[in-house]
């Protein structure tokens, strides 16, 4: 039998890069190319560019204390500026194939817990608090010590709290769950579309949607979500045109069959100048004037805790999807990646956009073959682009842009599989998080009962030393957070 050669690459030797750039970048060092890296930073934009569309309907719906909303084509622009910036400075610093945009579930607390009770420039205000104080735990160490001191599984708890409360949010936008009037005189506080049913033009637009967005997601088509939102608008789009349906208010009065944000037509300008009005509106001070000491206080908490334990666990994930973590489990410039995370999430507060954090969706790039920063540059340029064809964001109504909302919920759902629920020390706390984000629709709620619990239930069973000192601090501003009432008719 013949003996085969040694195979010999014609790669050049990764300890030699091509150039400067490749220098720089690591390209070649890491096992990549100049051409797998344009193809990764295509595919994180497309499985995440729906954030463009999405999160301006988030915050565009809401109204903050003085009954105000924000412009979403302004939303729109600001949401893709920052997004390209920042995952642009990922890739510079970090030179890591991780992307940044406007947080889901994060953007969901601002506009629906923290802006009614003060003005959009307060709460943007707080999220750029929030974003210094990352910061400075970055440069001292504090992180990775807060991160260890809170349960693997009550951190995968949160995750999957956030999933869930963002699919009430996106079935209760699109209508298909609708509170039932106490008229009713029935104990049943929700019901299934218009009085039990599926009725309407819009509702049915976003069941279609749903579908054909699951089938997409199920035969893991690049771009799935985006993909759905477009063909849910298209439908409603042509839906409008045929039965103009109208939207859900007429000269004041409520129309149940009409769609729930926008209108779905075509705008007369596709690609405009891009309205950067919301730049720099927010104001650090006034809330603690406004609502007093405590409550702001605990929302920069929260806001810290939802993106803190997000972007680890995020950076982790495309770490091992991409095989470049070390043997104690951390990427490569981790230092760096996590600076750029908290300069990211100041900058969203800074843009009226909600913190930006790290996107799971990045592994899609990895897949792709993305392994450094260069991919990064891809996905920030055509966020960029986005920017110009914010009068888009107008046509999207909740029941396409909802589709979205409900899939990523389920995506991050999926991991609940790995809490141990026959171990009840841990079982019940992450039980009490994932259940009362959304049953209370609060996301701090559901953090706050998961870290006392998790402590009550240590101190019941004796193994006090088994919480972490950090720990016991962390929930004791949440007994404060939960007795905010009584405490401020004392205080105030």
């Amino acid at each position: 039998m013949a003996i085969a050669p040694p195979y010999k690459s014609n790669a050049p030797d990764p300890a030699r890069p091509r150039n400067g750039f490749d220098r720089f970048f690591e390209i070649t060092a890491r096992g990549s190319t100049l051409s797998r890296e344009v193809r990764g930073g295509l595919a994180t934009f497309f499985t995440m560019a729906y954030i463009v569309v999405l999160n301006p309907l988030i915050l565009g719906g809401a109204i903050d204390g003085d009954g105000k909303k924000l412009s979403i084509p302004a939303l729109a622009a600001a949401t893709a500026l920052v997004a390209g910036l920042m995952t642009i400075l990922m890739g510079v610093v970090g030179r890591f194939p991780m992307a940044l945009a406007a947080g889901l579930g994060v953007n969901a607390l601002v506009a629906y817990e923290i802006a009614p009770q003060m003005t959009w420039a307060d709460a943007m205000g707080l999220v750029v608090i929030e974003g210094v104080l990352i910061a400075i735990l970055v440069l001292t160490g504090l992180r990775t010590a807060v991160f260890r001191a809170v349960p693997t599984q009550l951190k995968t708890a949160i995750g999957v709290g956030i999933g869930l409360f963002l699919t009430i949010i996106g079935l209760v936008n699109a209508g298909f769950v609708r509170r039932i009037p106490d008229v009713a005189n029935t104990t049943v506080p929700v019901g299934l579309g218009i009085n039990g049913k599926i009725v309407s033009w819009p509702l049915l637009v976003f069941v279609v949607g749903l579908l054909v967005t699951i089938v997409l997601v199920v035969r893991r088509v690049r771009g799935a979500i985006l993909i759905g939102i477009l063909a849910s608008t298209v439908m409603a789009i042509i839906v409008e045109a045929v039965a103009n349906v109208g939207p859900s208010f007429v000269n004041g009065k409520p129309n149940p069959h009409g769609w729930a944000l926008n209108v779905p037509e075509l705008p007369k300008k596709v690609v405009d100048v891009p309205d950067l009005s919301l730049l720099g509106n927010f104001n650090v001070l006034d809330s603690w004037s406004r609502v007093g000491w405590l409550i702001p206080l605990m929302f920069v908490f929260t806001l810290l805790i939802t993106d803190f334990f997000d972007t680890m666990g995020t950076m982790v994930a495309i770490g091992q999807e991409g095989s470049m973590l070390d043997e104690r489990g951390t990427p490569p410039r981790a230092k760096e990646i996590l600076l750029v995370d908290s300069i990211a999430a100041a900058a969203g507060g800074a843009a009226s956009v909600s913190s930006n954090t790290s996107y799971v969706e990045s592994a899609a790039g990895v897949a792709e073959g993305a392994r450094t920063g260069v991919a990064n540059l891809v996905t920030g340029v055509l966020f960029l682009l986005a920017m110009f064809l914010a009068p888009l964001s107008l046509v999207v109504p909740f029941e396409a842009a909802s589709t979205a909302l409900v899939v990523v919920g389920f995506l991050m759902m999926t991991a609940v599989r790995t809490i141990d629920w026959t171990d009840y020390e841990i079982a019940i706390p992450a039980f009490l998080t994932i259940a009362l984000m959304p049953f209370t629709y609060s996301i701090s709620n559901g953090i706050g009962a998961g870290v006392i619990s998790f402590v009550v239930v240590k101190l019941a069973k004796g193994k006090a030393r088994e919480v972490h000192p950090l720990l016991y601090g962390v929930a004791a501003l949440f007994v404060l957070y939960f007795l905010r009432g009584p405490i401020e008719s004392v205080v105030l």
